[in-house]
């Protein structure tokens, strides 16, 4: 079985390369999860693709996959609070290096999905742009990522259903704006997050 044809399966051959990703930076409620993800340099799946442009059911399929046969990963959440604290941009950043170093084994090369990073840990590290659509790393911890949220949004409306967020995931969509108008915000609303148009509604 093979990768889509684009996908690449590491950028330094013989080196332990741990992809990282996140999901939920642009929702207006729920936490960002950030994965990462060291995959063996012969990983093949013919569903892997940046997990924005999957169906919910092949990602689904390939999360225990990736989790079986992955050398290492793991997922971080980081809370509404503590975006509302840091800020999106390093709640995201400080996610993939919580990630990270929760690994098993330890990467020897970061190669991190966008442009956006910070050093630590003394870990040589590359921003790919669009890097989940070109790294097969990067796409399985999108797919990690992705499905841990969308799990954890459904659970949350369970709790809050008139949000829709097992259906919006808590993005910003019609219905979502609509039911804040109504409803007001929830303590996993993000505070930062408000948009103009429901400013009479904050908290």
């Amino acid at each position: 079985m093979r990768n889509e044809p684009h996908l690449l399966n590491y950028l330094h051959a013989g080196r332990i390369e741990a992809g990282c990703d996140e999901a939920g930076r642009g929702p207006l409620a729920g936490s960002v999860f950030a994965a990462a993800v060291i995959l063996p340099e012969d990983f093949h799946h013919p569903l892997l693709n940046d997990s924005k442009k999957m169906t919910e059911k092949a990602r689904d399929i390939l999360r225990p996959i990736i989790e079986a046969e992955a050398v290492a990963w793991a997922v971080e959440e980081i809370t509404a609070e503590e975006i509302d604290t840091i800020n999106i941009l390093n709640a995201s950043i400080t996610g993939m290096q919580r990630a990270v170093r929760r690994l098993s084994v330890k990467p020897e090369f970061l190669l991190i999905d966008g442009n956006k990073f910070k050093p630590f840990d003394g870990y040589e590290y590359q921003c790919v742009v669009k890097g989940d659509g070109k790294f097969a790393s990067i796409a399985a911890a999108s797919v990690l990522a992705k499905t841990y949220r969308d799990e954890y949004m459904r659970n949350l409306a369970k709790e809050y259903p008139q949000y829709g967020w097992d259906r919006n995931m808590g993005y910003p969509t019609k219905e979502h704006i609509e039911a804040i108008i109504r409803h007001g915000y929830t303590p996993y609303h993000r505070k930062s997050f408000h948009l103009k148009q429901l400013e009479p509604t904050l908290f």
